[in-house]
């Protein structure tokens, strides 16, 4: 972030809290705008991401766009999903705990799309192995099955996610994926039996259709048109340009083979989907007592097939219904207008089922296989769910999905608030309480037992007698009508009622009104003919058991309510990381950003009040580190080194600047900014200095431009060997060194805080403390020592991408060629000796053998057995990165170490003719030199 704070006139704050008006809407819709236009998509909330779906290609998503948020700090870079996949895996890996990415917003926003980017990141960035690449490619594959099955071209979006995805991806201890799991919510059956103009039925349909398989197609009784079927036809778009059916056949075809879905299971599966293509082909007729019959035989004819049930039983399920009189089971004739609502709604019941099936079957070929269940540690969650939904007639599926997102905003509140009070708490800083609207008044009115609607529409559903549609509505303003978030025409005052229809309620939702239409709340039970089926999905979906069961059955709305308040407690246990999805324009075109459309999601997704309490007070809170490193040139007494505390630093730094008291707080380990302009006070001035150290010293003639310019360039090669372009500024720099240091001589011998070297002195420094560790002691001490340390003998492309990520964002500090010996057999290996800036790692190809934190270097344990070429130079390195300097013991003749609890090994050092390391007769490791003394090296604790 503090990168750009310098772009923000032009491409406005990246993150919202950093917004000076950070409580108005139209100051957080000009800084979306103005970073839209110059493609910036990507904005944050603290650790929150607004994402802005482009509607169009922005070359931000390749390969090397992960590796460069790999392992980065999250506000080193700009804005990215990368950054916050990377953050919620490091997390992870370093902390040991799940974690949950929460996707929200409406369709068309690009939630599926984000879904899809941080499972290609996770997939491309982990560690894998040739077993968990068959993991990965299900994990990656499970998608296009689901978006066929699931997915559907709606106004809003030609690949509109209609259902809920939460997605477990398990990791093992060392991070790589290891499995998944899938859990499904609320696909929108009611789709599957009519389209709005505009829209299609669910992508399997027109696939099938579509794949040219002629066989398959004729033995589904189906013809390659789905103008042909009354279920594809309603929304009169068949196809759709953004789309090719075909290719996405093919591809969903493969992923079934993948994902390890049988031939019977793919040959009962497209049953299952003609089968609802023949229902909607049912048509009726009234007899002559008004009852319904089927005219069409030939539907019902492959129905039959398809399905497994006898077509007497079939014809009777579509035109007659169940009642009990008198303690038995009358058949009751339908009319017309019921035969077509028991006909959708076995089709809905089908398709429904069925996609749970789907769900099942997947997450059966994710399950982790590779060893134990105990064998992965920890999961990351991907909650993929739909946005608040207002349309023209809002049904009871509407009703659901706002009810979901008013818990979801509930949740994100409680957790944000909570996230930021811990904090304040832990910096000692006193917590103020923020103002924000608590959803908790409207997510009662839906789910308060006994009193709440899904109770009240339980009641009705199940009671005695025929429930309707009008009295489920009575009841409902019986039992809430006083309630302030709840209006019906009845309860409306003369104005309001116009708005509303007879079989109408309203809600008033933390993001604004919505009318909801009660028709169909209560329908028809279709169990009975379906439990009868032979098509092997079909019968596990309709299990006889449940006819069985006399248990009152839980209704749909009860079924969706328990299914989130399960999800609510699996997010709880974990960690959390949001993404709000925001759609710009409603034509999904490049570049137009419709701020009326934009507003209402704003609203909707809580982002003013998740900021408010985000900002909590303070616009920007760092760690002192991080806050001295950037900005210690504006105050002679940190520039350019500070000796004491980070914190005391700090302290000094602002005192200069001039904060008052009332624009900052100093936590334990933070310093907290009130006001942005403090902060962008602060950037300014830093960008003038910078500009001042430049410019001050150099006049308009040429060779003080020349001078300058040799200066930038010396500067860019300062940390190559000594050459004609850095020479003239590594001597001023070390100049520069000397002469400060003679004032800075320690006072006392036992005094080790000597002035920092810079970097071009750190060879210098780095001889000093080999002297001290090998002068006297070791052969080849004049020779080694006169010859140039390196800073690494292998550089960080010599390393297996695989390691860089097991080593978890440590910074690399040296790497060497080594050989190994094993401790018991003496075996030489050929490895890697990695170090880094809290411990060393023994190294084979795309594997960490030994892991030796330097707070376990201690006596004679020996943790590794190395052989070495540069042995000076890779002690002198590991001593001063243990900060273990006069911990090194150099001995002759033989050294005794453990190998286990109470097994001893020996090495035994000799001198020949030829340098060997060998296991001799006696099972000692034994070393020979061409010279009369020979040392090894190990740690002692002191």
């Amino acid at each position: 972030m503090e990168g750009a704070l310098t772009a923000r006139d032009r491409v406005g704050v990246q993150d919202f809290v950093l917004l000076d008006s950070h409580t108005s809407e139209t100051a957080f819709l000009d800084n979306l705008r103005k970073r839209y236009r110059e493609n910036l998509i990507y904005t944050y909330i603290g650790t929150l991401l607004v994402s802005v779906n482009p509607y169009k290609e922005l070359g931000i998503y390749s390969v090397k766009q992960m590796e460069i948020y790999q392992g980065v700090n999250f506000f080193e870079l700009p804005p990215h999903i990368y950054a916050i996949a990377d953050n919620a895996y490091r997390v992870m890996c370093t902390e040991y705990n799940n974690h949950f990415i929460l996707i929200s917003g409406e369709s068309g926003a690009g939630k599926t799309e984000a879904s899809k980017k941080i499972l290609q990141y996770f997939a491309v960035t982990c560690p894998t192995t040739e077993q968990l690449q068959i993991v990965r490619d299900r994990l990656l594959l499970s998608n296009p099955v689901l978006e066929a099955f699931g997915n559907a071209k709606t106004l809003r979006n030609d690949n509109s996610s209609r259902f809920g995805k939460y997605m477990d991806i398990q990791f093992d201890f060392k991070g790589a994926p290891v499995g998944g799991h899938i859990l499904s919510y609320l696909i929108e059956k009611s789709r599957v039996v009519h389209q709005n103009q505009g829209e299609r039925n669910f992508h399997i349909f027109y696939q099938l259709l579509e794949s040219g398989e002629e066989d398959l197609l004729r033995w589904l009784g189906l013809e390659p048109a789905p103008q042909k079927y009354m279920y594809l036809i309603q929304g009169r778009c068949a196809k759709v340009s953004s789309i090719n059916d075909k290719s996405d056949w093919k591809t969903v075809r493969k992923a079934l083979s993948v994902i390890d879905f049988t031939d019977t299971n793919i040959e009962h599966l497209f049953g299952v989907i003609a089968s609802v293509l023949h229902l909607g082909n049912i048509q009726y007729e009234e007899d002559s007592n008004g009852h319904a019959i089927i005219t069409n035989g030939s539907q019902i004819k492959w129905l039959s097939k398809l399905l497994g049930v006898h077509l007497s039983i079939l014809q009777e399920a579509l035109t007659h219904r169940k009642i009990e009189a008198r303690s038995e089971e009358v058949l009751s004739p339908l009319n017309i207008d019921l035969a077509f609502c028991a006909r959708d709604a076995a089709a809905k019941a089908i398709y429904g089922r069925t996609f749970t099936w789907l769900v099942n079957k997947i997450n059966g070929s994710l399950a982790n296989k590779v060893g134990s269940c105990s064998s992965w540690k920890t999961v990351i969650g991907l909650l993929d769910i739909y946005g608040f939904e207002v349309f023209d007639t809002n049904s009871f599926e509407q009703f659901c999905i706002n009810y979901c997102n008013e818990k979801l905003q509930q949740l994100l509140i409680e957790m944000t608030l909570k996230a930021e009070q811990e904090e304040y708490e832990l910096e000692g800083i006193e917590w103020e309480p923020i103002p924000y609207f608590n959803n908790k008044i409207i997510c009662d009115l839906v789910e308060e037992k006994h009193k709440g609607i899904i109770s009240i529409l339980d009641e009705e559903c199940l009671r005695p007698g025929e429930a309707t549609d009008l009295s489920f509505l009575e009841k409902l303003e019986e039992k809430v009508g006083d309630h302030a978030h709840f209006l019906t025409r009845k309860l409306a005052d003369q104005k309001t009622r116009k708005s509303i229809d007879w079989v109408d309620f309203r809600l008033l939702h933390y993001a604004g009104e919505v009318t909801y239409c009660v028709v169909g709340e209560c329908g028809l039970d279709n169990k009975p003919v379906l439990c009868k089926s032979k098509n092997g999905i079909i019968k596990e979906c309709f299990l006889p058991l449940e006819l069985d069961n006399r248990r009152r059955p839980e209704t749909v709305a009860t079924q969706f309510k328990n299914s989130l308040v399960s999800l609510i407690e699996i997010l709880m246990s974990k960690e959390p990381s949001y993404i709000r999805c925001i759609k710009p324009n409603e034509g999904k075109e490049p570049g137009k950003f419709d701020d009326v459309l934009i507003r209402h999601q704003v609203k909707y997704l809580g982002l003013m009040e998740h900021l408010r309490v985000r900002r909590a007070g303070f616009a920007y809170r760092r760690k002192y580190e991080v806050f001295l490193q950037r900005y210690k040139s504006l105050c002679p007494a940190t520039w350019p080194h500070w000796h004491g505390s980070a914190s005391e630093g700090v302290e000094r730094l602002i005192k200069h600047i001039g904060y008052k008291p009332e624009e900052y707080k100093l936590g334990r380990t933070k310093i907290f900014i009130r006001f942005p302009r403090t902060l962008f006070a602060t950037e300014d001035a830093f960008e003038y200095s910078k500009h001042l150290t430049f410019s001050v010293p150099f006049g308009s003639e040429s060779s003080d431009l020349r001078c300058f310019l040799r200066f930038i360039k010396g500067f860019i090669n300062r940390k190559n060997p000594i050459c004609p372009e850095n020479d003239e500024f590594v001597r001023f720099v070390q100049y520069t060194y000397l002469t400060k240091l003679k004032d800075h001589v320690p006072k006392s011998v036992l005094d080790q805080n000597w002035l920092k070297a810079p970097a071009t002195l750190e060879e210098l420094q780095q001889k000093v403390i080999a002297s001290a560790i090998f002068r006297g002691k070791k052969d080849g001490y004049v020779q080694s020592i006169n010859q140039p340390f390196a800073d690494t003998r292998l550089s960080e492309t010599d390393i297996n991408p695989k390691v860089l990520q097991l080593i978890r964002g440590e910074k690399v500090k040296y790497v060497t060629p080594v050989v190994k010996y094993d401790r018991k057999g003496f075996k030489a290996r050929e490895r890697q000796l990695v170090l880094t800036q809290s411990a060393a790692y023994v190294v084979e190809m795309a594997k960490i053998k030994q892991k030796i934190d330097y707070a376990t270097l201690k006596g004679n344990h020996t943790n590794a057995i190395l052989h070495c070429e540069h042995i000076f130079e890779t002690v002198t390195k590991l001593c001063m990165l243990a900060n273990k300097q006069n911990a090194v013991s150099i001995v002759q003749g033989s050294l005794q170490f453990h190998v286990s609890p109470g097994k001893e090994g020996t090495i035994t050092f000799t001198s020949g003719q030829e340098p060997q390391i060998y296991k001799a007769k006696n099972g000692h490791l034994t070393v020979v030199r061409p010279s009369s003394r020979t040392r090894v090296l190990t740690f002692s604790q002191r």
